[in-house]
């Protein structure tokens, strides 16, 4: 099974499933330097785990990493990055009834139709528990972007039909983490979760969105057509689980404006360089960062492990029959998807700062400072 890695030279790979012994990820590719401890890292898998709140799965996981290797002293060698974190809490006993039934618009089917077996116990490789490997490198991610001066930040927009007003940047900083949907506007946060609490009680799920938002990304990230920067953010967000589209400046909201309306005229900023007047583009034109903030969001479908009944074939016995996927699981998902889309966009822009040569090792270990975005024509981009 391929499938497994992610990056370029910062460097990705994950191994576990969702009942296995542990969830493990490696990074390749970080530089030597940056000071890093398990509390840098646990404050993220902290805002992911499951058991956070009623409107998540009551699986009981501490979510406790350990770091094993690539770390002399509190700092990183430049060697590979070895994390674990244990599954505590795994019960696969009410998965038995699946082994040749699938679930419903799970992966039960498709992963046996491919490999001829698969871990059926809570999903196995298929199921979201594996992301906790995503967020505990993008948490590394995050640290080498701060260093740098570039900041990220997600909340939960939508959720089914109540959506939230447009926020700005600070108040994603300073409101999503106060209430329990993880949506940075108090009164929609409030109508999302009577929302969820009623498809709850149903015995069903809901689907929603989250709104990314990365300022601080210096001009000139990027290449044209299949390295573009969207073309591989793009990647990363649709590898989210659930994820159903993903979107960028307009997105498809640019269907309706004319081109007249929709391009980002240029003007001079106060140091003389070109700079555009709107960011409509969502901070990358011709594949390539302006300097401008990146933003965008990805849409999430409803959980597909609800307790409703639901009809399904058993491809052992030829039966068709009715199930109920009874067990722990969440009612909706961008609550707690946050933390993986900020892993994902972080993972992909220190990539592409990496394929640049724009980290400066001399930050890394906390000596943050203005980094000069001027564009430089004669420095090549990889």
């Amino acid at each position: 099974m391929n499938g497994n890695r992610f990056g370029r030279l910062f460097q990705v790979t994950t191994y576990g499933e969702s009942h296995g012994e542990a969830m493990g990820v490696t990074i390749s590719g970080c530089p030597a330097g940056l000071e890093l401890t398990t509390d840098d890292v646990q404050g993220d898998l902290d805002r992911r785990k499951p058991g956070q709140s009623m409107i998540s799965t009551s699986r009981d996981e501490p979510d406790a990493v350990t770091i094993n290797s690539g770390i002399q002293d509190g700092y990183t060698t430049g060697t590979p990055i070895g994390m674990v974190i244990q599954n505590k809490d795994a019960r696969s006993g009410k998965y038995e009834p699946f082994i040749t039934a699938p679930r419903p618009s799970h992966g039960d089917f498709t992963y046996s139709a491919k490999f001829g077996t698969r871990n059926w116990g809570g999903g196995g490789r298929s199921s979201a528990r594996e992301t906790v490997n995503w967020v505990a490198a993008g948490a590394v991610a995050k640290k080498i972007l701060a260093a740098e001066g570039v900041e990220l930040k997600a909340h939960v927009d939508q959720i089914g039909d109540v959506r939230a007003d447009d926020v700005s940047f600070e108040e994603m900083l300073e409101h999503s983490e106060e209430n329990e949907v993880r949506c940075a506007d108090p009164d929609a946060a409030a109508e999302m979760r009577e929302l969820i609490d009623e498809y709850q009680e149903k015995g069903d799920s809901i689907g929603g969105s989250i709104y990314f938002e990365a300022r601080g990304v210096p001009r000139g990230l990027g290449a044209p057509r299949f390295d573009s920067v969207e073309a591989r953010l793009g990647q990363a967000m649709m590898s989210v689980p659930a994820s159903t589209a993903f979107e960028f400046g307009l997105g498809r909201n640019a269907r309706e404006w004319a081109g007249h309306d929709r391009n980002d005229e240029w003007e001079f900023d106060s140091n003389d360089d070109p700079k555009p007047v709107t960011n409509r583009h969502g901070g990358l034109q011709g594949g390539i960062t302006t300097g401008e903030p990146i933003y965008g969001e990805v849409t999430l479908h409803a959980p597909t492990s609800i307790p409703k009944t639901q009809t399904t074939v058993d491809w052992e016995t030829g039966e068709e029959k009715e199930v109920q996927v009874i067990g722990r699981h969440d009612p909706v998902l961008p609550p707690r998807g946050v933390p993986v889309v900020e892993a994902m966009l972080a993972l992909t822009l220190v990539d592409f700062m990496l394929l640049g040569g724009r980290i400066n090792p001399d930050r890394l270990d906390g000596q943050t400072g203005e980094y000069d975005t001027d564009y430089h024509p004669s420095q090549p981009e990889t």
